[in-house]
C-alpha cells in the first residue's frame, strides 16, 4: 500500500502539515472540508474572499460561469474555466487547470494538476502535475455501497469508508474516457492507456495497458 510520502512531494501543496498528519492518503479525505475552512482563514491579503469560506488567488482566473461551493480554496495561477462546478471542500493548488464541464468534491489537487475535460474527481487527491484525460473521471462509491477495500495484489486495506475516489501520485497520466474505480492508487509517473478500467494498486513508473498488461516505463 502506498503511503503519502511515497505518493506525493508534499513541497507542492499547501496542504503539507495536513497530509503530515496521515500515513495513507484516504486517511485525510474525512477531515478535509474542516481543514480546508480553518486554512483559508489564514490565508494573507493576495487572497479575496469572493464568497464564504471561498478564497481565491488575486492571479486566479476564474469563468463567471464557473460555480464554486465552500468551503474552497483556489491558489495563484490556477484557471477554473468555463462550466467548472467545484462542489465544496476543494483545495487546488497553484497553476492548475480546471477546465469545461469539470466535477470537484471533498479533493486536494497539488500544484500543476490539470483536470481539463469532462472530469469528474470527487474524495480523491491528485499529485504533483498529475494529469487526467478528457473524459476521465474517479468513481467513489461502489455499485454495492459497501465500504471501500483498497487492494494491492494479495494484500487488502480496509477504509471504513463509504466514499474514496483515486490517489494519483506525482506526474500520473490518466488517457481519455478512462473510469478510475472506488479506492483505486497509482504510483508516481505512472500512464494510464485510454478507455481503462482501472482498480487496486497501479506500481510506479508503469504503463497500465489493461489489468494483464502493465509494464515499465522507459525514462530517457
Amino acid at each position: 500500500m502506498y503511503k503519502i510520502t511515497e505518493l506525493y512531494d508534499l513541497e507542492r501543496t499547501q496542504a503539507k502539515e495536513y497530509l503530515s498528519q496521515f500515513t495513507y492518503p484516504y486517511e485525510a479525505l474525512s477531515g478535509l472540508k474542516a481543514f480546508i475552512t480553518r486554512f483559508g482563514e489564514t490565508l494573507g491579503e493576495d487572497y479575496a474572499q469572493i464568497s464564504p469560506c471561498v478564497w481565491v488567488h488575486k492571479s486566479a482566473i476564474i469563468s463567471p460561469t464557473a460555480q464554486i461551493g465552500s468551503p474552497c480554496i483556489i491558489g495563484a495561477g490556477t484557471e477554473v474555466r468555463h462550466g467548472a462546478f467545484i462542489r465544496g471542500s476543494a483545495l487546488v493548488g497553484e497553476n492548475c487547470v480546471v477546465g469545461n464541464s469539470v466535477e470537484l468534491k471533498n479533493v486536494i489537487l497539488f500544484d500543476g494538476v490539470q483536470v481539463p475535460h469532462y472530469n469528474y474527481v470527487g474524495d480523491s487527491i491528485l499529485g504533483f502535475k498529475a494529469h487526467m484525460g478528457a473524459g476521465s473521471i474517479t468513481s467513489n462509491v461502489k455499485s454495492d455501497k459497501t465500504l471501500v477495500v483498497i487492494r494491492d495484489g494479495e494484500k487488502s486495506k480496509e477504509t471504513g469508508m463509504k466514499k474514496v475516489g483515486a490517489m494519483l501520485g506525482d506526474f500520473v497520466e490518466v488517457g481519455c474516457n478512462s473510469v478510475l474505480n472506488p479506492g483505486t492508487v497509482i504510483g508516481r509517473n505512472a500512464q494510464i492507456y485510454p478507455l481503462s478500467c482501472v482498480r487496486g494498486t497501479v506500481k510506479a513508473d508503469c504503463i497500465y495497458k489493461d489489468k494483464n498488461h502493465i509494464v515499465g516505463r522507459q525514462h530517457g
